[in-house]
C-alpha cells in the first residue's frame, strides 16, 4: 500500500467501508494513494467483521463511508471499522461521513422525540473517532454535537459552477423549497451572480414522515429560470411539487439542485416525471442504474473531499477551499 507522508512522520491511511467502494477509490486516485487492504464480512446473523489488512500503528486513519438504505447497517460496519483502528493504535481517527446519518433528526419538534444527530455523534466519539468531515449539514448546528473537531464541506461551489455553465445568460431565480433553507438560497445567489430569491411555501404534518405539501412560491419566478436548491432528496415529493409550484406560477424552466441523492423509492420515478429541465447532485451517495434517469447528472464530490483530507492531514486550512467562508 503507497502511503503519503508529512514531514517525515505522519503517514496517511484511508480505509473504506462496503457502501460505496467507488467514491473511496476515487478519492484515493485523487490523493494519490492506494485504500487500505481491509477484510470485512457479514455473519449469518447479521453481525459485522472488520480486520485491517495492514498495521496503522502510529498513522493517521480517514474511514470512508457513505449511508445509504440499509442506513443503519453502514453506520455500525463504520463505527466497527473506527473501534478496530483504535485498538490497532491508530494515531488518530477521522470519520469521513459525506452523508451524515440520521441527520434530519437534529432537534425535538415533538416531546418525547430523540435527537438521533446528537447520539450518531456519541456513538462516533465513543468508538475512538478524532474528528469529522462531512457534506452539507442539513442544520450547521449538528457540528455543536461532537465533542472535538468537526470539518463541515460545501458542494454549493461544485454545484453552482455547473449551473452558472448551463444557464447561460438566462435570468435566474434560486428557489428554496421552504423557508428553512433561504440562508443557503443567500449563498446560491451569490454564486449565480446575485440572482433574486424565492422560496416554495408549504405544509407539513409531523406525524407522518416524507410528506409535505407545497402550496404556494413567494417571489419572481415567471417568465424566469428557477435554480431549485435542497441538501438531500428523499422520496422526492417535497420537490417534485415544488416544481409543479413553480410552473403553475410561470416559470419558464426549473433545474433541481441537490447534494445528496437519498433517492428512496419513488424518487426517480418522481423526479424524471415532475418536469424539471434538469437535476443536478453529487455522488456523496451510490446511484445504481436503476434509480438513474435521462435527465439526471451526477457530479463527483471526490476531489473535494480528498482535498479537505489533503488539508486535515497536513494540518492545513479547510477553511481556506471556500474562500474563508466555511
Amino acid at each position: 500500500m503507497s502511503e503519503l507522508s508529512y514531514n517525515g512522520d505522519k503517514k496517511l491511511v484511508l480505509a473504506s467501508g462496503r457502501a460505496h467502494p467507488e467514491l473511496a477509490e476515487e478519492v484515493a486516485r485523487c490523493l494519490d494513494t492506494e485504500l487500505l487492504p481491509m477484510s470485512a464480512y457479514d455473519f449469518a446473523n447479521g453481525e459485522i467483521y472488520v480486520r485491517s489488512g495492514e498495521s496503522v500503528r502510529g498513522k493517521e486513519v480517514f474511514i470512508i463511508q457513505a449511508h445509504p438504505a440499509p442506513l443503519n447497517n453502514w453506520l455500525m460496519e463504520q463505527l466497527i471499522m473506527v473501534d478496530s483502528m483504535k485498538r490497532a493504535s491508530a494515531r488518530r481517527i477521522t470519520v469521513v461521513a459525506p452523508f451524515y446519518p440520521y441527520a434530519r433528526q437534529d432537534k425535538k419538534g415533538r416531546g418525547r422525540e430523540p435527537i438521533s444527530a446528537r447520539l450518531v455523534a456519541d456513538l462516533y466519539k465513543t468508538a475512538g473517532a478524532d474528528r469529522i468531515m462531512s457534506v452539507d449539514l442539513h442544520t450547521a448546528q449538528i457540528q455543536g454535537f461532537f465533542d472535538g473537531p468537526v470539518d463541515h464541506l460545501f458542494a454549493i461551489p461544485l454545484l453552482a459552477e455547473h449551473i452558472r455553465k448551463m444557464v447561460g445568460d438566462d435570468a435566474v431565480t434560486v428557489v428554496s423549497p421552504d423557508t428553512g433553507r433561504v440562508r443557503v438560497a443567500e449563498q446560491w445567489a451569490e454564486r449565480l451572480g446575485g440572482a433574486p430569491l424565492a422560496f416554495v411555501h408549504k405544509s407539513r404534518d409531523l406525524t407522518v414522515p416524507n410528506q409535505a405539501v407545497s402550496k404556494t412560491v413567494v417571489g419572481q419566478v415567471k417568465g424566469r429560470t428557477c435554480v431549485l436548491i435542497d441538501d438531500m432528496i428523499d422520496t422526492g415529493g417535497t420537490i417534485a411539487g415544488a416544481v409543479r409550484v413553480l410552473k403553475d406560477a410561470g416559470a419558464k424552466d426549473v433545474i433541481i439542485a441537490a447534494t445528496h441523492a437519498v433517492f428512496s423509492a419513488p424518487a426517480s420515478e418522481r423526479l424524471a416525471n415532475c418536469g424539471a429541465r434538469e437535476v443536478v447532485v453529487t455522488d456523496t451517495l451510490p446511484i445504481p442504474a436503476e434509480k438513474r434517469f435521462p435527465t439526471l447528472t451526477v457530479l463527483s464530490i471526490a476531489p473535494l473531499l480528498a482535498r479537505a483530507i489533503k488539508e486535515v492531514f497536513e494540518d492545513g486550512s479547510v477553511t481556506s477551499l471556500f474562500d474563508g467562508n466555511a
